[in-house]
């Protein structure tokens, strides 16, 4: 794009000082004649880029100019780095923007940045898992949402019936939660989410999308959170465990566990929350006795079901 170049090429002047239309040309691996033309839009868009003729002549910033990137401080650019480099070891396009702002960074602070976008990378499989894959459809959606343009979803409904339908949507944004991608659109019943695990074909159209001036996709998203959540805690349960094992409780249930208080037995008391009382049921019944319930009863039923089933399968046929 070349916004992206014009950026470039203004990041490019400002690290070197002056710089020849052919010298940016190899950098932004463009033509001579391209370069030149980025040069004259910049100086026609206000910024005091101005061509000096003559030997040793070339484009340069007028007036120690300089772009905001050069008053970063040491630790901001650290900051900044050890953000880019994960992504930049996975994308060809970020580890190229990287090596760009390096260039562009006053030279006191270049080596320890390119050290901090080296010093992590990121793995999101968990141990015995599979690779995951980014979504083929992100990039498309992506770029619909920026050029703001209307798709066309193929959704599949979750349950047995797996019934796909169309729907034309307005993109306003996407989310990836563990490696789990979410579009956030506008539709005509309002605002929608859709999980794109879910989306079988998304075909951008021609037809100019609309977006809500005072749209926050930060905002929107933690609307999304709060709502999931209060779906997946509408059944409390009250138990009693050694307070040893309480994190690993609180692995299965994350942030609907509490902790009450210690008893004089020396056993937690912790309140655990999911959407129904199976659910916590079927959570717990790997415990046995190590975990007591106190309440709800739905939830002491279901345990009571599950055992009893259990009982009857695998219990000793008599001699």
């Amino acid at each position: 794009m070349r916004a992206d170049r014009l950026v470039a090429a203004l990041l490019h002047i400002q690290a070197r000082g002056r710089v020849t239309a052919a010298e940016l040309a190899g950098e932004l691996e463009v033509s001579v004649a391209t370069a030149r033309r980025d040069l004259e839009a910049l100086s026609a868009a206000g910024i005091p880029v101005y061509p000096q003729a003559g030997r040793g002549g070339g484009w340069s910033l007028v007036g120690g100019a300089r772009t905001d990137l050069s008053g970063l401080s040491a630790p901001e650019a650290r900051a900044l780095f050890l953000l880019a480099g994960p992504a930049a070891a996975v994308s060809p396009a970020a580890k190229a923007a990287l090596r760009k702002l390096v260039r562009a960074l006053p030279a006191p602070f270049r080596a320890d940045a390119q050290a901090a976008a080296d010093a992590t990378m990121i793995d999101p499989t968990r141990w015995g898992e599979r690779d995951r894959t980014r979504p083929a459809l992100v990039d498309s959606l992506q770029d619909a949402v920026i050029a703001r343009r209307r798709v066309r979803l193929t959704y599949e409904a979750a349950g047995r019936g797996r019934e796909r339908t169309q729907r034309l949507v307005d993109p306003w944004g996407l989310v990836d939660k563990d490696d789990v991608w979410y579009l956030i659109a506008g539709t005509e019943r309002g605002q929608r989410t859709f999980r794109l695990d879910r989306v079988v074909a998304a075909e951008p159209t021609d037809e100019p999308a609309e977006r809500p001036d005072d749209f926050a996709l930060a905002t929107a998203w933690e609307d999304v959170v709060g709502e999931v959540e209060r779906r997946r805690s509408r059944t409390w349960a009250t138990v009693l465990l050694e307070p040893r094992f309480v994190p690993v409780l609180r692995g299965h249930f994350g942030r609907h566990c509490h902790t009450d208080e210690v008893l004089d037995d020396g056993r937690a008391r912790v309140r655990i929350a999911a959407p129904t009382p199976l659910d916590i049921a079927r959570n717990l019944a790997g415990w046995g006795a190590m975990v007591e319930v106190l309440e709800p009863a739905a939830v002491q039923a279901q345990l009571a079901r599950i055992g009893a089933e259990l009982a009857a399968r695998y219990a000793p046929a008599a001699e």
